[in-house]
């Protein structure tokens, strides 16, 4: 029988994500979406004909004998009681990032899900980027040596405030640039080179009005050894590299971003011939003896959901460890205090 999937919130999040991932996944049946936005409404009868929209997580609750796992799409500052309420309710759950806004609440959280005994999962969706599938390969094979510095930036060019709750939400409740892409960056830093021993950050607002920072730089010192420097803007004329990775033999750089959103955004679907992949983008490893140009693997966002089904049905381990989502919420409190 299909996991019968509730996914709340219509935005990017849920429309250019959860959706086209939860829909083309047959261990799945999309048969709620949450939206009380009229246009996002008409959008999603559109694309999910067999979905049921409903206007309010209440209607969601109301329903939740139907319901096996709950997808929360919605702003950060509602992951916490919208996710205990699915766990009261005896469901899965699957948050965006961060998993909460304040570390604290997210162990909340985990102990709600262990006394429940449902699945609780973060949605950590960059871990499967193809760049970093491919260079996590580069540096676990010692193509680099050992890795000293570990630079990753993700930057766009967006000079004006939007309407977006990103940019509108109240200092201290998950907005800013921080937040939305702290998550992602933290999370691939701590995979790589482990727990973080001492944070610094420059948390910025450049744009006229902002209530929240948009061109922030964090450096993340690992036990390891490796120095992380991450770097997050909304204001950047011209990015940095996407990655680039300093070791004792080599370095390794790539340019560019993962296609998959892109290419959800412009309407492919994850069973798409062609999905996830760009040929146009490679890895360069240069060195002393020369140049090596590496072809970026094929980005794999439905492997989280695969994850999540197994997890619900085989009870293997979650895709991704909420705990993790712990240890990168820690590091952000640190970088907002400092």
């Amino acid at each position: 029988m299909p996991i019968r999937t509730a996914i709340i919130g219509f935005g990017v999040s849920g429309r250019v994500f959860h959706a086209p991932l939860v829909a083309a996944d047959p261990a799945f049946d999309l048969s709620v979406i949450v939206t009380s936005d009229p246009a996002r409404a008409a959008a999603a009868t559109a694309a999910y004909p067999a979905a049921r929209i409903v206007p309010s997580a209440d209607d969601l609750f109301a329903a939740a004998a139907d319901l096996d796992l709950v997808v929360i799409g919605s702003p950060n500052s509602t992951h916490l009681p919208l996710a205990l309420r699915a766990l009261s309710a005896g469901l899965n759950v699957v948050t965006d990032k961060p998993v909460t806004v304040r570390a604290d609440d997210a162990r909340t959280l985990i102990r709600a899900a262990d006394e429940a005994g449902r699945l609780l999962t973060v949605f950590q969706n960059r871990r499967w980027d193809g760049d970093f599938l491919t260079l996590s390969e580069i540096i676990s094979t010692g193509r680099l040596g050992d890795v000293h510095q570990f630079e990753t930036a993700f930057e766009w060019w967006k000079p004006e405030l939007g309407a977006e709750w990103k940019d509108t939400t109240a200092p201290g409740e998950g907005g800013g640039i921080l937040y939305d892409l702290g998550p992602h960056l933290i999370d691939q830093c701590l995979q790589l080179f482990g727990p973080v021993e001492e944070v610094h950050a420059e948390l910025d607002r450049r744009r006229p009005g902002a209530v929240n920072d948009d061109d922030s730089f964090v450096t993340l010192h690992h036990g390891s050894g490796v120095r992380s420097r991450l770097w997050m803007s909304a204001v950047a004329p011209a990015p940095r590299p996407r990655f680039r990775v300093v070791g004792s033999r080599a370095v390794a750089t790539v340019w560019g971003l993962d296609p998959q959103e892109a290419q959800l955004m412009g309407g492919q679907r994850p069973n798409d011939a062609g999905y996830g992949m760009d040929t146009s983008r490679a890895i360069t490893i240069s060195g002393p003896d020369g140049e090596e140009r590496v072809p970026v693997a094929a980005g794999d966002y439905p492997s989280f959901y695969a994850g999540v089904a197994a997890a619900i049905t085989n009870r293997t381990p979650a895709p991704v460890d909420a705990a993790d989502a712990v240890a990168a919420l820690s590091v952000i409190e640190t970088a907002v205090s400092s």
